[in-house]
């Protein structure tokens, strides 16, 4: 019994797109690169002709009604995958401008494969495959039809093993009335869309014949590099898991010595927690005592943070660390980040100096900074945040921002508890008419953990959690925080 056969892929030197491909394109296939003006086809077209290309690989580009050659070039040598030397060696550009003029679809066809028969390239590129069409259907005298024009050029591009790509501007209802979609091997789809002030570019594989993509809209960029596109994260269902007494044997100890009491002997090592609480409780010091215990065990860390002091919050702590090379800082400050690429940014910060322990500083001013489409669906960002950061091994703490509204108990401000393993909470208290700050411990999923409220305290030696709040004062009161501490 023979093997299925494979088909051989081509990379398309576009970072990100070959993941979402399944390896890249397949080659002699038939594909269309289609999509609104100025989402970026040309530009991807052109930056994976110029990965493509090599000695024994040329490639043919034929511009129509659209952008004359002299003109594309003008602004594709801005980018960096833009080489000079390529032109008229590996690669030949045509104007079909004449031709479709004529408003013949046969002499255009005739143009076309009287060059590549001449030039032999290993890849075509049509652009735009719209402007050849919408040209030549304005006279419907032409003998040949658009269906027969197109049918008979995809065959005929075929039979002369080449990767062909037709760009064009097209609107997604087409997709089901124009022929060029049904004999199409693939079709990536490139769109932008406008949220408030935010722009965000979209790609889409809708078909590719003989492999398996993945599927969904991939956020990108375009900068001068080029097009940089990045793979929607799809993690794996929940895998359901027993904890037993040799679950979870290793802890990692917190850097406080009394947190570690409460947590039952230190955070299970590969669990994700979520330290909340209002503005001023400490957050960002425990979380940089957590950072600082793991380098003090030979432990790399990572902390993703959009606070601007840091280092002033953190004392000497931060600097120390990075001068050790036990911390890697990554600092997300900027407006509409797309949430694959800073998610992308964390995994290979943790993969490449192989941390044990991250700090995500903070949820709020994440949800903040993020562009607005992923800000309307925080829930699920946030889940699939988690169980990616999670399938690194690496053991996370992230801190999130709850307003203290005294008398209500909340342990999420985005209804997200379930999917962490631990939750820590800090709340202000009035005792002895002080306002103070207690610290408990409310969840540890599968161990036997504290459940007192302690008094939490920074001084000039540090972080303190001292004695069980059992004076408690007429901002928390009621019901509820007495359930919470049985």
């Amino acid at each position: 019994m023979s093997e299925n056969a494979r088909l051989n892929t081509l990379n398309t030197g576009v970072q990100g797109l070959d993941q979402i491909l399944g390896g890249g394109i397949p080659e002699f296939s038939f594909n269309i690169i289609g999509g609104a003006p100025g989402t970026g086809k040309t530009t991807l077209a052109h930056q994976m002709m110029f990965s493509m290309v090599g000695p024994h690989k040329r490639a043919l580009y034929f511009s129509a009604l659209g952008e004359p050659p002299i003109k594309m070039l003008r602004y594709q040598q801005i980018f960096s995958f833009f080489d000079e030397a390529q032109v008229e060696q590996t690669i030949r550009f045509h104007n079909l401008g004449d031709v479709v003029q004529s408003a013949d679809f046969e002499k255009v066809l005739a143009e076309i494969l009287r060059e590549v028969k001449s030039f032999q390239p290993a890849f075509v590129f049509i652009d735009s495959f719209r402007s050849i069409t919408r040209g030549v259907t304005a006279h419907p005298e032409g003998p040949l039809s658009l269906q027969n024009f197109t049918l008979q050029l995809g065959l005929q591009l075929t039979s002369w093993q080449v990767t062909s790509f037709l760009i064009g501007e097209y609107e997604p209802g087409e997709q089901h009335q124009n022929p060029i979609f049904t004999i199409a091997d693939g079709i990536l789809w490139l769109s932008h869309h406008v949220h408030g002030d935010s722009l965000i570019r979209k790609l889409q594989v809708i078909k590719l014949r003989g492999h398996e993509q993945i599927a969904g809209l991939h956020s990108f960029q375009i900068s001068t590099a080029g097009l940089t596109v990045y793979p929607r994260a799809l993690p794996l269902p929940p895998v359901v898991q027993i904890h037993d007494d040799t679950a979870s044997k290793e802890r990692l100890h917190m850097g406080v010595a009394e947190l570690d009491l409460m947590l039952g002997g230190g955070l299970p090592a590969g669990y994700s927690m979520l330290l909340v609480g209002p503005s001023g409780s400490g957050k960002t010091r425990l979380a940089m005592e957590f950072l600082a215990e793991g380098a003090r065990c030979g432990e790399h860390g990572v902390i993703a943070t959009f606070e601007k002091r840091l280092s002033q919050t953190c004392g000497g702590d931060l600097d120390a660390l990075i001068e050790q090379k036990m911390l890697t800082v990554l600092t997300m400050r900027s407006l509409d980040l797309l949430f694959d690429q800073e998610l992308q940014r964390l995994t290979k910060a943790i993969i490449s100096c192989q941390a044990k322990r991250l700090v995500f500083d903070s949820l709020s001013c994440f949800e903040l900074a993020l562009a607005p489409e992923f800000r309307e669906d925080f829930r699920e960002a946030l889940y699939r945040l988690i169980t990616e950061l999670n399938d690194t091994g690496v053991t996370v703490l992230m801190t999130t921002e709850m307003e203290d509204r005294y008398n209500e108990l909340q342990f999420s401000p985005y209804g997200n508890a379930f999917l962490v393993d631990a939750i820590v909470l800090q709340r202000y208290v009035e005792m002895a008419g002080q306002l103070n700050t207690i610290i408990t411990v409310v969840k540890l999923r599968g161990h036997a953990h504290s459940r007192d409220l302690r008094l939490f305290e920074i001084g000039a030696q540090g972080i303190r959690i001292g004695q069980t709040a059992l004076d408690i004062g007429p901002l928390l009161r009621g019901p509820n925080i007495a359930s919470a501490s049985q």
